[in-house]
């Protein structure tokens, strides 16, 4: 298959057991027992009012503006997946909207990343689902490709492989990789009981 086409098997994720435990710990704890060395930057935003994010990533990497390989990543992924899309910072057209938000909430996934603009905010924002975008616009997408599925994105000065965990709630994102999910758990969650 050639570049700008390709869906690999993600192979690995992060157990919905430890999910569980990571979302009910602040972002920022988890960030400071890993010395912020995975956190996002300040650009992208929840868009949704309230609730936190918490999921193994399946990650897209598209060109700006176009979704189709967003679509094809929502029929592939597994109940609590969350979609970390890296569609090059781009806001000129959105990637998302109302209906996508359905399918996603559909099939049950966790969440969705976006390094680029989502449309229908005010729908998104009344919902419970999990979106962190760089912004809105209301310029539809285009569906033309490429795209790629479950290789390695880098987003907002996070870099993300496929399976590993994604958090997120009002204070921002952070990506905890897979081989550290275990070690990161018990000393996010000592620290948690410490200030408690």
């Amino acid at each position: 298959m050639p570049v700008g086409f390709r869906i690999l098997p993600r192979g690995r994720k992060v157990g919905t057991d430890a999910v569980a435990r990571f979302r009910a710990l602040p972002v920022a704890n988890v960030s400071d027992v890993m010395a912020r060395m995975t956190a996002g930057g300040p650009r992208l935003r929840p868009m949704h009012a309230g609730g936190g994010l918490a999921g193994p990533a399946l990650t897209v990497k598209t060109r700006p503006g176009d979704n189709l390989m967003i679509h094809k990543a929502i029929a592939l992924a597994e109940p609590g997946d969350v979609i970390v899309v890296d569609a090059g910072g781009d806001l000129t057209n959105a990637l998302i909207g109302e209906l996508m938000l359905a399918q996603m909430v559909k099939r049950g996934l966790g969440g969705i990343v976006l390094n680029g603009a989502i449309r229908d905010s005010a729908a998104i924002r009344t919902q419970g689902f999990p979106v962190f975008a760089a912004g809105v616009t209301h310029r539809g997408p285009y569906k033309d490709g490429p795209g790629e599925i479950n290789l390695p994105v880098a987003i907002d000065g996070m870099v993300i492989e496929p399976g590993d965990l994604i958090l997120g709630d009002d204070d921002g994102l952070l990506c905890v990789p897979f081989d550290a999910a275990e070690a990161v758990l018990a000393a996010a969650t000592a620290k948690a009981e410490a200030e408690a």
